[in-house]
């Protein structure tokens, strides 16, 4: 279980660095999501997630 701790708080860093907070909040989503098997819940960090990265593009 260590060896996924490491590599997931090191992309939680990354996440959070580039897309800030709104990043972090659908990160946790997603994951929670998936760990309890809430497909609602991992939806919805997915979509954070995804209008984040696609933000700029959707905009312009």
């Amino acid at each position: 279980m260590t060896a996924l701790t490491v590599p997931s708080a090191v992309l939680e860093q990354a996440v959070q660095w580039k897309y800030g907070t709104a990043g972090s909040v659908g990160l946790l989503l997603l994951t929670v999501g998936i760990r309890t098997g809430r497909p609602g819940v991992s939806s919805a960090g997915a979509v954070i997630l995804a209008l984040l990265v696609s933000g700029p593009s959707v905009n312009s």
